[in-house]
């Protein structure tokens, strides 16, 4: 008795597209994930790469949270894309790149609002408190513009 195994016609196109869009939606993520670094470094006083490479606790908190939530908004971005690969690629690309100009405004406005003096708190030796503070400021609203993708 000898089986074989049958594949639909259209099987290796679709695995080869299935792999074409996992590497372009990779680099899409890729791009917008150091975007959205770079945007966080930009608008927190100081240098954070550089507070982060010397160890400081505070920049390191606020500078993960800010990654993590960068993460949820690009990954909304990416599920919620078109089904076409192009428009998709499309819309991942420019619903993520407005999250993170939302995620980095409202992060600085809630700053501004609790009267955060982030410059101290992040190049303090110690864990100041207003670091988590930020920190969960970054985690929650890149939630709420996740959610306002989808």
């Amino acid at each position: 008795m000898t089986t074989t195994l049958a594949l639909a016609d259209n099987f290796g196109p679709d695995l080869v597209r299935g792999i074409g869009a996992i590497l372009l939606y990779g680099v899409v993520g890729l791009l917008l994930m150091l975007v959205g670094f770079y945007a966080i470094d930009f608008t927190t006083p100081g240098k954070l790469s550089a507070l982060v490479r010397q160890g400081l606790p505070n920049a390191v908190i606020v500078t993960a949270s800010g990654i993590l939530s960068m993460a949820f908004i690009i990954v909304v971005a990416i599920f919620n894309s078109a089904s076409d690969l192009t428009e998709g690629l499309i819309t991942s690309l420019v619903y993520g790149l407005l999250g993170i100009v939302v995620q980095v405004f409202a992060v600085r406005l809630l700053e501004w609002a609790t009267r955060i003096d982030m410059r101290s708190a992040i190049e303090h030796e110690k864990l100041a408190p207003a670091s988590f503070v930020v920190a969960a400021a970054h985690l929650a609203l890149g939630l709420v513009v996740a959610v306002a993708i989808s």
